[in-house]
């Protein structure tokens, strides 16, 4: 019968190390994964203006082309729905020519709304009835 063979903790402990520090040099460099979208206060907003009947829509107005700025800023993109909720606000603040550019820039940067955007685009500019 064989005797087991020791092995020494120490040894193996040594030769790990470098392995180690080399994971850990990887690790470290890493960097989280971006964010698809820039939301800044978007959720906040939306949630105020259907939660308090539109709420105060200068205020909500504000601070969304403030995220708009802040997006531009850093090279972000807006979650869709964003120019669309937009759109609404300045609607509500009767600035036409304001809500056809967010309804085209929706469009634009989301093209699957096309159908939904150039019906919304049509009623402002005259060419259908309005909500």
């Amino acid at each position: 019968m064989a005797k087991p063979r020791r092995v020494s903790c120490r040894n193996t402990a040594t030769q790990a190390l470098p392995f180690a520090l080399a994971l850990l040099t990887l690790v470290g460099c890493a960097q989280a994964p971006r964010p698809l979208y820039h939301w800044g206060g978007y959720q906040d907003q939306l949630y105020d203006y259907f939660k308090n009947g539109g709420g105060n829509v200068e205020k909500q107005l504000m601070a969304l082309e403030s995220d708009v700025q802040k997006a531009r800023a850093t090279n972000a993109r807006l979650p869709p729905g964003f120019h669309a909720h937009l759109r609404l606000l300045y609607a509500r603040l009767g600035k036409t020519g304001d809500v056809v550019q967010q309804l085209t820039t929706e469009k634009t940067l989301y093209p699957e709304s096309a159908q939904h955007m150039d019906a919304l685009i049509a009623r402002y500019t005259g060419q259908g009835t309005r909500p």
